[in-house]
């Protein structure tokens, strides 16, 4: 199969330690810039040494790298891939400047992160362009369009839903509340995520209407559910999205929930925010209001999505139109190269993205 004009695909991360000795210096490169207080460090850098100082979303980074080179190799698509990370090894420049020195010039990247917002992707199309800087004949990069709403991403997390719904009593089962989660952001960027702005909670209220769907129609029970936010990091005066997760779920308690199934679809794959935000403290807080938990697995590198990769390698290889982009539900196919004003940085004005894309 054609890949049209492109010679390489970069895979492109968040990144996390692999050790205790990683952890300082690993939120040092997340918070550069930031005026984060050393205390706040201390207390997050706690969390991962709970799990030894490894984040497994480098573990889950090298199973999805893996099932993609057997997948192109099966199908035919001769694209050697790369990975590089925004925050930790392996870096995104060592990987743009492996790129070059293999003679690699136009790449398609992927993103770990299926959404619109200046986190979740323009503040990596940023670290891109800076991380190419200076390397001689660096490649150039096309960003894969959003993947939110393709039936590879939205399948898999229906089908572990499901499996979670599984793990609840029985009698708690059909009357649980599923609780979609995503990282929140302030207030300011969402409402500036998209070229014209509310993309980021739109296309995540999309997601959770979906999923919902899909765990409808496989269980035959409409189950009350509601999109929340979690892992708030910012300044107590500065608004984030809400309603907490936590808090939600103490209101929920309040009012005779029994049971609930926490769906991470703001996360590709585990990490800290799912391992710990989840699993641990709301786990805990569960378990202190007398309130069943369940947590569906995140997509990671599901058959599925493995194929989804495929086919948005293939159709932004071969400029298939966008009414013939496999979507569901009703926000369509997003853009290939993101207009100018799209998501803008927060603290103003940053160096042109090359090509937009």
């Amino acid at each position: 199969m054609s890949a049209g004009p492109f010679d390489a695909f970069l895979l492109v991360s968040f990144g996390g330690p692999e050790g205790p000795d990683d952890v300082m210096p690993f939120l040092q490169n997340v918070t550069r810039g930031k005026d984060v207080p050393p205390e706040r460090l201390a207390e997050v850098a706690e969390h991962y040494q709970h799990f030894g100082g490894v984040s497994p979303i480098n573990g889950h980074c090298r199973e999805l790298l893996g099932a993609l080179e057997a997948d192109f190799a099966v199908n035919g698509i001769d694209l050697p891939i790369y990975w590089g990370n925004r925050n930790w090894n392996p870096s995104l420049r060592d990987a743009i400047a492996q790129m070059a020195d293999d003679g690699r010039r136009r790449a398609l990247v992927l993103l770990t992160s299926a959404y619109a917002s200046y986190p979740g992707c323009r503040q990596y199309r940023e670290d891109i362009f800076a991380a190419k800087a200076g390397i001689p004949k660096a490649p150039n990069f096309a960003r894969i369009r959003h993947y939110f709403n393709h039936p590879g991403f939205v399948r898999p997390m229906v089908a572990n839903t499901v499996a979670a719904l599984e793990q609840l009593p029985a009698d708690l089962r059909e009357t649980a509340t599923i609780l979609f989660t995503t990282h929140s952001i302030p207030m300011a960027m969402a409402y500036s995520a998209g070229p014209e702005g509310g993309l980021y909670v739109q296309q995540h209220e999309e997601v959770a209407s979906l999923v919902a769907a899909g765990v409808r129609e496989a269980t035959g029970v409409e189950r009350p559910s509601e999109l929340v936010y979690q892992s708030r990091s910012g300044p107590p005066q500065v608004p984030w999205l809400e309603p907490d997760i936590g808090d939600r779920l103490t209101a929920l308690s309040e009012a005779g929930t029994a049971a609930v199934v926490v769906v991470p679809i703001g996360f590709t794959s585990d990490h800290l925010e799912v391992v710990y935000d989840l699993d641990v403290e709301l786990k805990a807080q569960a378990d202190k209001l007398g309130v069943a938990f369940a947590r569906a697995g995140t997509v990671g590198a599901a058959p599925e999505f493995v194929a989804a990769i495929r086919d948005l390698v293939l159709e932004r290889a071969n400029s298939v139109m966008p009414d013939q982009r496999a979507t569901l539900g009703e926000l369509g196919a997003s853009y290939d190269l993101c207009p100018a004003g799209c998501c803008p940085n927060p603290k103003g004005p940053r160096p042109a993205v090359a090509g937009r894309d």
